[in-house]
């Protein structure tokens, strides 16, 4: 039967270019809603920038435009990108909409009627400097509770714990640098901790309710904690001016947290579409609903669409979403996406070199599961399999029978083979192939289709239509293996649309067809059916083309001239200067302040056994933490003489495992650099620094 289907993808933030780690979820989610689309359901596919919050605010100052000027700039960009990769949205909106505003003062109003809404009067970060109240994506420092350094205040990106900026260890200003003062200001709170809104998140995110795949489920219950245990804070969803952001109803000077109506921004671009569409928006979002809904997120936020936004709705009177689907990140080349390597690779980059979107579309399709396992961007594989799969098996079968129907049948075929073993392969497996598109499996979904892409190319190789054309008699022969041929590429078409919408578009163009719906597999081309003349569908992969994008993205430290003025120029010069320096590549401020050095003192040091050149120390860091460090200084120090020092360490360097033991750190010296100074010379701080005092 036709489902009623609404479909949502994670809000990008308007402060910010679309790359290619964001694409994974579009893409994964503009497959899944195509396959859906084209197996007779009605699905509608909203998304729109998330645009609140004190980033925008503060960029667009910095820009010297107002923030309603950038997130409409910003918009035009992401939705160029997004169409680029053809990735279509029934609605791309904004959440700075009168839309999303309604939608969210009426779930306010409904849990502050619901008494899940109360105000508090909290001590909050302040920035001396810049003279306003910190959101929590603008204070870091240590994790409270696995102790990363340089993790922001609401949530850690190592261990993935939620907490409250003040729980942070050594905090400090993103925004200016300074050490933040606490003042007293009252907040407004979703009481998360409701034993109402435990007892159905208890349900919500089990495993028997289905809505979160089995590894997000079994997060959610380390987060709620267990049985008769509540580990569940209320959330504070209030911001004080200056915000950029919708203003509480009856709260002068009080703003929704950007947190708040960003997933709200899912039900605003929604009503903004059935205004224009005639669609019935309660429909959809009203409790006990039986259409469905369903949302495509990064792992990272799961926490707030698994948690705080089902609690949301359910307490306001709204249906909650169907399933939650979490997927992984990206690496490229088995690693984190990095502007030094040119891998950290923007999709207007991307498309701006030449490269076919459709080539990513299906190298992500062919890496992506229904699990939140991280995928990886393999540059040379990526060339491999899109030449092999796209180009060697599934292109290379029209154009290795198009030509004959045109020149010799005046484009017109005969009467195909249904019971042609491939086309029967074909069409038996389309059943499989939706299940596993329904399923989000779509690597598999991928190999079945290559392999049956291998039949189709056997059949090929074994009737031989170019030597056929070359024998006299032999015109039936050849009509009807190359009529076989290309209803076996329609059919593997038709499975691969979903993933390949453009050339998809483009063979129903050669073959004179209507756009293909997934039920017609079912059906072969009719005997003199007229096809057009055959165009390249696709070609193959340059490497040198791989080599320009990474070349292009390649962070460079030269500014950008703006004017021919003198003060312009001597910029020019100096970067000219900096770029033949040998001290490059230069260190990013960020990736400096990722390396905590820290004051220790050593209280003990002794000769390692079997060691020529280590000492071990035993280092005091403060707060009575000892760490245990081997250093290779020997050959410069008495052990004896050590005890006592002072010294600067490299405090969140990754242990490592040697044959004398585990060392937790590393101790800084001087060193020999041009043959003049030999020796070992350990760092020390100046009088006055004590154990556990940060070096920066």
């Amino acid at each position: 039967m036709p489902r009623k289907i609404l479909v949502t993808s994670a809000l990008p933030y308007a402060n910010g270019s679309i790359h290619l780690g964001h694409l994974v979820e579009y893409i994964q989610t503009d497959i899944w809603v195509r396959y859906q689309k084209m197996a007779g359901h009605e699905c509608w596919y909203v998304c729109a920038d998330d645009t609140h919050g004190t980033p925008i605010m503060l960029s667009a100052e910095k820009e010297g435009i107002t923030p309603e000027q950038l997130i409409a700039r910003v918009h035009g960009e992401h939705a160029r990108d997004f169409a680029g990769f053809g990735v279509a949205f029934d609605n791309y909106y904004s959440t700075h909409s009168a839309e999303t505003r309604d939608c969210a003062n009426e779930i306010y109003r409904r849990l502050k009627a619901a008494g899940l809404i109360e105000t508090r009067t909290i001590e909050q970060y302040y920035d001396p400097v810049k003279q306003m109240f910190l959101p929590d994506r603008f204070i870091k420092g240590e994790c409270p509770k696995c102790h990363a350094k340089d993790q922001y205040g609401d949530n850690c990106e190592a261990c993935g714990a939620a907490y409250a900026p003040t729980d942070l260890i050594e905090p400090y200003s993103a925004v200016s640098g300074a050490k933040p003062e606490l003042r007293a200001s009252e907040h407004y709170f979703f009481k998360l901790s409701d034993p109402r809104c435990e007892a159905f998140l208890r349900q919500y995110t089990s495993h028997g309710n289905g809505a979160l795949q089995p590894e997000a489920a079994n997060k959610m219950q380390e987060w709620l904690g267990a049985a008769g245990e509540n580990k569940l804070t209320d959330w504070d969803i209030s911001r004080d001016a200056p915000y950029f952001g919708f203003e509480i109803p009856d709260a002068p000077g009080k703003y929704f947290y950007v947190w708040l109506d960003a997933p709200i921004g899912y039900m605003g671009s929604f009503k903004n579409l059935c205004a224009r569409r005639g669609l019935d928006f309660d429909e959809f979002f009203q409790a006990g609903s039986t259409t469905e809904l369903y949302h495509f997120i990064g792992k990272d936020i799961l926490y707030f669409h698994a948690l705080f936004w089902p609690a949301e709705l359910a307490h306001a009177g709204y249906r909650t979403p169907t399933q939650i689907f979490a997927h992984g990140f990206l690496t490229v080349d088995g690693a984190k996406m990095s502007k030094s390597r040119g891998t950290f690779i923007t999709a207007e980059s991307y498309l701006n070199t030449g490269l076919n979107p459709e080539w990513l579309r299906y190298y992500y399709a062919a890496k992506l599961s229904a699990t939140m396992e991280d995928i990886d961007l393999n540059l040379e594989d990526f060339v491999a399999r899109v030449n092999a799969d796209l180009v060697g098996k599934y292109v290379n079968i029209a154009s290795r029978a198009a030509g004959f129907i045109s020149k010799r049948f005046a484009g017109r075929l005969t009467v195909a083979d249904a019971d042609l073993p491939a086309i029967r392969a074909i069409r038996e497996a389309a059943a499989t192939v939706a299940e596993l598109y329904e399923a989000r499996e779509f690597s598999k979904a991928m190999r079945e289709i290559m392999a049956l892409a291998d039949i189709a190319n056997q059949y090929v190789d074994s009737v031989k239509p170019w030597e056929l054309a070359k024998q006299e008699g032999k015109e039936t022969e050849l009509h009807a293996a190359c009529t076989n041929a290309l209803n076996l590429f329609r059919l593997l078409t038709i499975l691969l649309k979903p993933v390949l919408p453009a050339v998809a578009a483009r063979v129903e163009t050669f073959l004179n067809i209507a756009p293909l719906a997934w039920a017609d597999v079912g059906q072969l081309l009719a005997a003199g059916h007229q096809i057009n003349a055959y165009e390249h569908l696709m070609t193959r992969v340059d490497a040198k083309l791989i080599e320009k994008l990474i070349e292009a993205n390649k962070a460079s430290l030269a500014p950008t001239p703006e004017s021919h003025s003198p003060q312009r120029h001597g910029q020019q010069q100096q970067a000219a200067v900096a770029a033949a320096s040998p001290w490059e590549p230069f260190c990013a401020i960020e990736e400096f302040n990722r390396i905590d050095l820290r004051v220790a003192r050593i209280v003990k040091a002794d000769h390692v056994d079997g060691a020529d050149k280590l000492i071990r120390l035993t280092l005091e860091l403060g707060a009575g933490e000892m760490r245990n460090v081997f250093a290779g200084i020997k050959s410069a120090y008495d052990p004896a003489a050590l005890v006592g020092r002072l010294t600067v360490m490299v405090a969140n360097l990754a242990p490592r495992k040697m044959k004398f033991g585990l060392s937790e750190g590393m101790v800084l010296a001087a060193s020999d650099v041009d043959g003049q100074t030999p020796g070992l010379f350990l760092l020390a701080p100046d009088s006055g620094a004590i154990p556990g005092m940060r070096v920066k």
